[in-house]
């Protein structure tokens, strides 16, 4: 019998290995990002094309590499982070397995260009498929360079699975941020197809955070700071009226890296507990700094997930830290309970006589005078059980009228009321008017055209980049919904009208609502790309609650729920009626 282990290829065993480290385009942007920043860089460029399935580049003006490690790089486990063992607890880098150079050489064209200062030339080292080209020295700008291109050329099923250019180019947004908060001493420059998307200069972290995240974040931050003899926490938090249904503005960093911590989100949200509302994430941006011996960062490929060895007690650190500065900025209501009961008298201050005030009295007065007499009968008239006759027209629609404010009443500027045969309608506004722009939009899409209602002077917002180019890649779609939004460059979109029939007024407000609710529903597999468009947009522009409609309003809205062929419930499947049986009002009032 012949033998059949055998010890693979390094070249089949670094395809093996980028498998875990390089997933996406993403991941070779982190790779080489966290590269740069533990090369001392002051300044990091980011260029991609065709969001990195094309060319990915990341230039610095590190410390750059020596020939003979300009070459070594690319071999697996080789890195200059680490040498025993005991150095995986006193990881301050951000990079330290050796793997990411040689992964993405195995699955990627990559070109490397370096030379440290003193040097008079540099290196310049081609591979691809983890094979060799060419290394010669050259003429190279001090730092390095580093060009990955027609990533994953030989692994055509995993090249095939790469989503659309925008949501590749959004994810690569998402790893540049998660370096970019933590360095604010390095400015980061990144351009997608010649377009600079981003320039961040170096800063303090408040800046950088409203670099990344516009300058309205900026408002919206309070700032936190403890220090005990574990750990440090510092960073900020936002307000809880500023809250979103979407996370993308929630960061936790470990000694300034970039990690998930379901445990420690707990942590937040019970700090926001009472104040914040329903389905609604806080920002935060939290940084730790404690001694690397106390936490393991070498659990996971990505290095995104890290384990403490005192993660109860930091818990409790960090619950009491968010609480202390969600208090100091009074966002949550806060009662002096040495003060209760207590009831500020003022002191005088003249020496004038106090007047006593003077009652004027009748004592003959008799106010049941001009009363009819009180009747045994009279007394009695609340037991009689005749029914008023007719009372149920008072609650049917009128044949002859053709006013509908006999019919329906709106309650709390919230809800539709009104009596049916068999006991009390109740409607949610908001909800039915949702489902009748879904079902619009639906039709619209099949039929790929809709009804723009024209602004005169047409808006420009300005957004993230990642919801920018979100909001690009729907740009096609939304004009078939009547959305009429344009493209202006520099993360910055002009909407020139929304659908006629859109219940908010307010276009900027229809548009950011708009993308928040197709981040939402982004990740519902069950529903396709126009289901789940159609549905953000009709929650978007639904009639927010608390706007008070007129009866012909009111009318139209109950008419057009009807005529739906689901009027029941909402496209998220929430209830939009409910009718209260007579038979249960009949119970409320027996035995009162």
């Amino acid at each position: 019998m012949s033998d059949i282990v055998h010890v693979l290829s390094d070249a089949v065993a670094n395809q093996i290995a980028a498998g875990e480290v390089i997933q996406r385009p993403a991941s070779v942007v982190k790779e080489l990002m966290e590269n740069a920043v533990d090369s001392g860089a002051s300044e990091i460029k980011v260029i991609i094309k065709d969001a990195g399935k094309t060319l990915i580049q990341v230039v610095d003006n590190g410390r750059g590499m020596s020939p003979a490690d300009a070459l070594l790089c690319f071999q697996r486990h080789a890195t200059s982070k680490i040498s025993t063992a005991d150095d995986l607890f006193a990881i301050r880098t951000r990079g330290f397995r050796g793997e990411a150079m040689a992964s993405i050489a195995a699955v990627a064209e990559i070109g490397l260009k370096t030379r440290p200062a003193p040097d008079e030339l540099g290196s310049h080292v081609r591979m691809a498929g983890s094979v060799l080209i060419s290394n010669e020295r050259v003429q190279a700008p001090a730092g390095t360079n580093v060009q990955v291109s027609n990533l994953f050329f030989n692994i055509p099923a995993r090249r095939k699975f790469l989503k659309s250019d925008q949501t590749e180019f959004r994810h690569i947004i998402h790893e540049f941020n998660q370096i970019a908060l933590t360095c604010e001493e390095v400015s980061f420059t990144l351009l997608h197809n010649g377009k600079e998307i981003m320039q961040l200069p170096r800063t303090n972290v408040r800046q950088r955070i409203s670099g990344i995240f516009g300058k309205s974040i900026n408002n919206t931050l309070l700032p936190l700071e403890t220090e005990t003899s574990l750990i440090k926490i510092s960073g900020f938090i936002g307000k809880a009226e500023h809250a979103r249904k979407t996370s993308g503005e929630q960061y936790f960093f470990v000694n300034k890296r970039y990690i998930r911590h379901g445990y420690f989100h707990k942590a937040v949200m019970k700090a926001y507990e009472q104040i914040l509302a329903p389905d609604h994430l806080p920002a935060y941006f939290i940084f730790f700094e404690l001694d690397p011996a106390r936490i393991d960062v070498n659990i996971h490929p990505t290095k995104t997930e890290v384990k403490f060895e005192d993660a109860n007690a930091i818990w409790q650190i960090l619950l009491a830290t968010v609480k202390e500065a969600i208090g100091r900025h009074n966002l949550s209501p806060t009662l002096d309970f040495s003060r209760e009961g207590v009831i500020d008298i003022p002191v005088l201050t003249s020496d004038t006589a106090i007047r006593m005030p003077e009652i004027e009295t009748r004592p003959g007065y008799n106010p049941f005078a001009n009363e009819p007499a009180y009747t045994r009968t009279q007394a009695k008239t609340y037991q009689q059980d005749e029914r008023i006759k007719g009372w149920e027209q008072l609650f049917e629609p009128s044949q002859e009228s053709s006013a509908p404010h006999s019919r329906y009443l709106q309650l709390k500027n919230r809800y539709i009321l009104s009596p049916v045969k068999s006991g009390l309608m109740l409607i949610d506004q908001r909800r039915a008017h949702e489902r009748i722009l879904y079902d619009r939009m639906i039709e619209a899409l099949d039929q790929k055209q809709g009804i723009s209602q024209q602004s005169l002077f047409p808006v420009s917002i300005q957004l993230n980049p990642a919801d920018y180019q979100l909001c690009l890649e729907m740009i096609p779609d939304l004009a078939e919904l009547g959305f009429d939004v344009r493209d202006f460059g520099n993360n910055h979109i002009v909407i020139h009208g929304i659908p006629g029939d859109a219940g908010e007024e307010d276009s900027v407000k229809v548009i950011e609502s708009l993308i928040e609710q197709y981040k939402v529903l982004e990740g519902d597999l069950r529903s396709g790309r126009s289901e789940k468009l159609a549905r953000a947009a009709a929650k978007a522009s639904a009639i927010p609650y608390g706007r008070e409609m007129d009866d012909r309003e009111i009318q139209a809205l109950v008419d057009q729920l009807f005529a739906c062929p689901e009027h029941r419930h909402s496209p998220s499947g929430q209830t939009i009626l409910h009718i209260v049986p007579v038979e249960e009002l009949d119970s409320i009032f027996k035995n009162q």
